[in-house]
């Protein structure tokens, strides 16, 4: 069977009988008045790729796959990227069909028929090269949970090979909801960490509600949890050489030039903590926390997360990594977006194979 090539790389089949032929054997292109079927440039390079189909130009003369393929990125600039993303869905037996943005393509389920089943994906292919945009994939998570698809997003390396995540709005929560101390108690600052001796305050924090590290007899607090023990009234703060009282503005200061993300840390760990999880760090993973739905003693975190500015950009590379470690010790990796009047939005990534 054989189609006309068109200027922008689609083909057109005019014969019913191909068209028919085509259309019923994975559901490639779209039908035309009087039997004849349209494919698009997706469709056209990758039948003719799998030799499943004759290209011809008006003229007659066959056409190879190679020009195909070139016409079709003078056609479209960004093709080579989506093309892998495409014909490696077809190689895995779904029927793929190019969608309108805000995404490359709309995706069937296994066994799905075309115009009966409604799509179940959606996919945006991306190069690594492609800035890993926080804000945009907010706005096509939302767009694709009010559609009721799936977001995955097909990341070509390189080496053109695949990766495929899964991205959503999650609603982490824990049950393990915050109780405030009887009594404010004392916490010593010193350089970067707070103590607090009083050994109620350390067996209610520590062991009740899993703030903190126990060493000896005390427990040590980092200066999150201290300002937010601080900030909600439990705790009054002290320097450990002076004895003075600290407040929490100078505590927050004093953060700040250790850690000039500190604040959007500090809202991210609230916001979890006000979601009743135990957040811990999560350094030895690479993350700025862990988080339980429990306490540590009983449970195993469920979440890794970073929490960055709500106008992130960053290399997927540092993405990919950190999604890949979180897999690999078997929880999820979520990115804690924190917008300037402190707003704690959530975003879920996870590898997965389609």
């Amino acid at each position: 069977m054989s189609g006309v090539l068109g200027a922008d790389a689609t083909v057109r089949f005019d014969d019913p009988a191909e068209a028919s032929a085509l259309y019923g054997k994975g559901f490639f292109g779209t039908p035309l008045p009087g039997g004849r079927l349209a494919l698009d440039r997706y469709e056209s390079v990758y039948l003719r790729e799998m030799d499943r189909a004759e290209v011809v130009s008006t003229t007659g003369a066959p056409v190879a796959w190679s020009a195909i393929f070139r016409r079709a990125v003078r056609s479209d600039p960004g093709f080579p990227v989506r093309y892998l993303v495409y014909r490696d869905l077809r190689q895995r037996g779904y029927v793929v069909r190019a969608s309108p943005p805000p995404v490359a393509f709309a995706v069937l389920p296994r066994g799905g028929v075309l115009h009966k089943t409604p799509s179940r994906y959606w996919v945006e292919a991306l190069s690594e090269r492609v800035p890993f945009d926080l804000a945009r994939l907010f706005d096509l998570a939302e767009r694709a949970q009010t559609a009721k698809k799936v977001l995955l997003l097909g990341l070509v390396d390189e080496e053109s090979d695949l990766t495929y995540y899964r991205v959503r709005r999650p609603s982490p929560t824990g049950a393990l909801p915050p109780r405030p101390l009887p009594a404010p108690t004392e916490g010593w600052l010193s350089e970067d960490r707070v103590t607090v001796h009083e050994a109620t305050a350390v067996a209610e924090l520590g062991r009740e509600l899993a703030y903190g590290s126990h060493v000896g007899d005390r427990l040590e607090l980092s200066l999150l949890e201290a300002a937010y023990l601080a900030a909600s009234g439990q705790m009054r703060l002290r320097d450990a050489k002076s004895g003075r009282g600290v407040p929490l503005e100078a505590l927050e200061r004093r953060a700040r030039r250790l850690d000039p993300r500190f604040l959007e840390r500090l809202a991210a760990y609230r916001e979890l903590r006000g979601r009743h999880l135990v957040v811990k760090t999560g350094f030895k993973y690479g993350a700025h926390f862990r988080a339980y739905p429990r306490n540590p003693s009983n449970a195993h975190a469920r979440y890794l997360i970073q929490a960055v500015p709500a106008d992130h950009v960053a290399a997927w590379p540092e993405v990919a990594g950190g999604v890949r470690v979180a897999q690999g010790v078997r929880k999820e990796f979520l990115v804690a977006s924190v917008s300037p009047d402190a707003r704690v939005r959530f975003l879920s990534l996870g590898r997965i194979r389609p």
